[in-house]
């Protein structure tokens, strides 16, 4: 039989949530011996009555459980429940501020409340990621499946499926309907027979007329059906659709982490590695400090112009490695470890990449990530434009990095070749 299981999940969730949160907060104001009394009380009932509404409220808009199986990932559902959660802590945040009932449920209770309402689902939730990929391993709870089309495209769809098998589609053969009209009632019946729940077009091994049919036979049987464009491996890049009226428009992201949840996710992660970093390495950026003004004259710190994202210049931090009146502004100028003008300490701090730990200062401002292309002169700029007026700006769209992984394949680019050469790592790293 088809697939009836499609909408239970999201339903288990909801539920499994709600009864989570009332017994979280069931557990917080009763932990202390004195509340067990003030169960039955007002203020305790409007305040489950509230929390329970004000869930109501957040998964309206926020609609954590919507998702698919491909989206169905613990990793998705940590960041759904910890958007949710907290949204939902600064709605109770301001009921309880308006209804002046800060002391009837403490700061302790309101922590207690939350840690439990976030530990308790994430838990749910990877035990039910975990048994729903071994059950689907183990042909159980299936999504049927057939591919209309017996070129690359259909090989590449049934792979895809065929490797992730904990997603529990099961394949039911690919086809070719041609110019024959009976084509579409064969068709017809293998699905009735195979209870598909879906079937996957290959547009173009197909005409409009075809389509149509296949559509409309979809609909007879309750069967969805997906439209697959094939674009002849040139578009590497995530695409999204969007409907303008009723034309659907395929976007291509043309510019690396261009979308505003990627961006969002790079900066939070950006942010929490940087603030580590800084903390964690505060003793060694002391001794670093201590080395260099003990053995040159000058700043222990110096910044340079370099260029960033989209072209814009900034300043960019390091720990003196040269001696004081000695960096220039072009890559042809760098020799390497033998460069004359470095200190016994700076060649250390050069070779060990210690040099670049100030730039996590540039991360924290926004001006720099962990992970990117390596950030240049404008000299360079100029050059890398013209020797490679294709390639090079394409990494514009990105924030230059910390850690390069041009700079760690190719350490010192003394000449334009080498400069090439860790381009197109870094374009590899980028994903352009």
């Amino acid at each position: 039989m088809k697939n009836v299981n499609a909408g239970l999940l999201p339903k288990i969730h909801l539920w499994a949530d709600i009864t989570l949160l009332n017994i979280s907060v069931l557990i917080a104001f009763h932990f202390q011996p004195d509340n067990w009394s003030g169960i039955f009380t007002d203020q305790f009932i409007n305040l489950l009555l509230v929390a329970n509404l004000a869930w109501v409220l957040t998964i309206y808009y926020f609609k954590p459980y919507s998702f698919t199986r491909l989206s169905y990932t613990f990793g998705n559902q940590l960041v759904s429940l910890l958007k949710s959660v907290g949204i939902h802590g600064g709605i109770i945040l301001t009921y309880l501020y308006l209804t002046q009932q800060e002391e009837t449920y403490s700061r302790y209770q309101f922590a207690a409340t939350y840690s439990l309402f976030l530990i308790m689902p994430a838990v749910f939730r990877i035990t039910t990621v975990l048994f729903l990929q071994f059950y689907r391993q183990a042909g159980h709870d299936s999504y049927r499946y057939a591919i209309i089309g017996k070129g690359k495209l259909a090989g590449l769809i049934h792979d895809f499926y065929n490797d992730r098998k904990e997603l529990g589609y099961r394949f039911h053969g690919s086809f070719e309907i041609n110019n024959l009209e009976n084509r579409i009632d064969s068709l017809e019946e293998i699905v009735e027979e195979n209870k598909l729940d879906c079937i996957y077009c290959c547009l173009s091994e197909m005409s409009n007329e075809q389509i149509r049919n296949v559509i409309e036979m979809g609909e007879r049987q309750k069967t969805q059906v997906r439209l697959v464009p094939d674009f002849k491996g040139f578009m590497n890049n995530k695409a999204t659709i969007e409907y303008h009226g009723i034309f659907p428009i395929i976007q291509v992201n043309t510019k690396p982490f261009s979308s505003v949840k990627e961006q969002n996710t790079r900066r939070v992660a950006d942010l929490a590695l940087a603030s580590a970093a800084m903390l964690l390495g505060l003793p060694l950026f002391g001794l670093i400090w201590a080395l260099i003004k003990l053995t040159a004259s000058g700043p222990a710190l110096f910044t340079q112009t370099r260029c960033g994202r989209w072209g814009e210049t900034f300043e960019i931090y390091k720990f003196q490695s040269m001696r004081v009146g000695a960096d220039t502004t072009a890559i042809q100028n760098s020799n390497g470890m033998s460069n004359s003008r470095m200190t016994v300490v700076g060649m250390f701090l050069k070779k060990s990449g210690l040099d670049r730990l100030p730039q996590f200062i540039n991360v924290l401002k926004g001006e720099m990530s962990v992970f990117g292309p390596q950030a240049l002169y404008e000299h360079d700029v100029y050059m890398l434009t013209k020797t490679t007026p294709n390639d090079f700006p394409r990494l514009w769209s990105v924030k230059p990095g910390v850690f390069s992984t041009g700079k760690v394949k190719e350490e010192y680019a003394n000449a334009e070749a080498k400069s090439t050469a860790r381009l197109n790592y870094d374009l590899q790293y980028s994903g352009t």
